[in-house]
C-alpha cells in the first residue's frame, strides 16, 4: 500500500508542475500586436535618382572623337585609342585631347578585376588636366 501511495503522490506533483504556455503566448501575441502598431515607420532621407532607360544603342554624338577614352586592363595596364600609353603620360595626353576638342568628356573603361586605384590615378591626372565630367564603365 505504500508504494501505491508514493505513485499517486508523484503523478499529483508532476501535474501540479505543468506549465500552461497557453496565456504567456497571448501576451506575447497581443505585445506584438503593439508593437506593430505603434511603430512609426521613418522613410530613409536621400536622394531620388531618376535613371535613363537602358538602351543597346550608344546616344547620338556631334563629333565622332567627342569622348576620351581609356581602357584598364585585367592587369592594370592604360590604353588610349588602341594605344598602350604609361599612366604617368595620362595628363599630357588628356591636355592635348582637350586643346583640340573642348566639349570632350574622360571615359574610363575597366576590366571588372582591374585595381580601383588605376582608375582614381586616371580621374586625378584628367581633373588636373581641367576635365570634370568624368564616367566609368566596365567591360563585359
Amino acid at each position: 500500500m505504500a508504494l501505491g501511495r508514493k505513485r499517486t503522490q508523484n503523478n499529483t506533483e508532476a501535474q501540479q508542475g505543468d506549465i500552461d504556455l497557453t496565456p504567456m503566448l497571448d501576451v506575447v501575441f497581443i505585445m506584438l500586436i503593439f508593437f506593430v502598431v505603434t511603430a512609426s515607420f521613418v522613410k530613409e532621407s536621400g536622394l531620388e535618382i531618376n535613371r535613363p532607360p537602358i538602351s543597346e544603342t550608344p546616344p547620338d554624338s556631334p563629333e565622332e572623337n567627342a569622348n576620351i577614352v581609356f581602357n584598364i586592363t585585367e592587369n592594370n595596364e592604360v590604353f588610349l585609342s588602341g594605344r598602350h600609353i604609361d599612366i604617368r603620360s595620362v595628363r599630357a595626353n588628356v591636355e592635348r585631347a582637350h586643346a583640340g576638342n573642348p566639349q570632350a568628356n574622360v571615359i574610363i573603361e575597366a576590366h571588372p578585376k582591374a585595381k580601383t586605384n588605376t582608375f582614381v590615378l586616371i580621374s586625378d591626372q584628367a581633373r588636373e588636366a581641367g576635365i570634370t565630367d568624368i564616367a566609368l564603365t566596365t567591360l563585359k
